[in-house]
């Protein structure tokens, strides 16, 4: 039980950072020119893996050693996916909303909620949907280091995933943001401020347990020090909370980058990757 309680210390004395987020899109040149004409991202770098069929391109608005980008992930000949009930939205801050939903437009996007204050509260928002229909809410703020700033994942339980988050991968709860009269809650989960840096916005959505995963959002990666150790966290926190490893930590064939991979409560994928090995990747 002593070794447990040490064990358990490590992802908060770990340096963890959000890597980068992995989906899948029907037409790899459409994403990456909406994304980077209507949003403003760069396109950071492009691989394509002609034997195993898929082509890849990872973009974002900074580079990929202190940055979170968005990882695109095209399979060859499938053109559409089903985005479920589960997958909500990915944020991006901008100084200015109605300027970036006007590029949206322009281009032929889908605007799905004007620019506004948020119910309840002073932040101006919009909605937009990207050619594969992902959601992107525009939250109006200052200059921030990072403008990819959320990824919002709805689960069953919030009290349950927040003790997992903290517990399997050491992140802090934030902000918990009660809305009775829409009938839902929010847990902010992360490793810095909202302002700072990029967040998981866990919602319960009043009596639904349970959502559909679909097939096109796939997982969130997470750098850290130590996969062994990591993956031997996160198998105290499945046996408590639930979730599962779904790939034991280790070196991937070929790439030689340690990764280990588990599901939380709720069947959201993380990976969790050596920090040493991914900069090696991206030499």
């Amino acid at each position: 039980m002593a070794e447990n309680a040490d064990l358990l210390e490590w992802p908060k004395k770990d340096k963890r950072r959000f890597l980068h987020v992995v989906y899948r899109v029907g037409d790899l040149d459409r994403t990456i020119q909406f994304y980077t004409e209507c949003f403003g991202m760069k396109l950071l770098r492009k691989r394509d893996v002609p034997e195993e069929k898929y082509s890849n391109a990872f973009l974002g608005f900074g580079p990929e050693t202190s940055n979170f980008v968005v990882e695109l992930t095209y399979n060859y000949g499938v053109s559409s996916y089903d985005i479920g009930t589960g997958f909500g939205h990915f944020a991006i801050s901008t100084q200015d909303v109605s300027k970036m939903v006007e590029a949206v437009r322009a281009k032929g996007g889908n605007g799905t909620r004007e620019p506004g204050p948020v119910k309840g509260g002073g932040s101006v928002i919009a909605f937009v949907k990207d050619p594969d229909g992902y959601m992107f809410e525009l939250i109006q703020r200052g200059p921030t280091p990072e403008p990819l700033c959320q990824v919002m994942l709805r689960v069953g339980d919030l009290d349950r995933a927040i003790k997992f988050y903290e517990k399997a991968l050491g992140m802090r709860l934030l902000r918990r943001i009660e809305r009775p009269e829409y009938k839902y809650t929010i847990g902010m989960m992360g490793y810095a401020e909202e302002y700072e840096s990029i967040v998981l916005e866990l919602t319960y959505n009043y009596g639904v347990t349970e959502y559909t995963k679909g097939n096109a959002y796939a997982q969130i990666a997470i750098g850290t020090d130590d996969v062994y150790k990591s993956a031997e966290v996160v198998k105290i926190a499945n046996q408590e909370l639930g979730g599962k490893i779904t790939r034991e930590a280790g070196p991937l064939p070929g790439l030689g980058t340690k990764i280990v991979s588990f599901l939380d409560p709720d069947g959201w994928k993380t990976v969790l990757v050596d920090n040493e090995d991914f900069l090696k990747e991206l030499e």
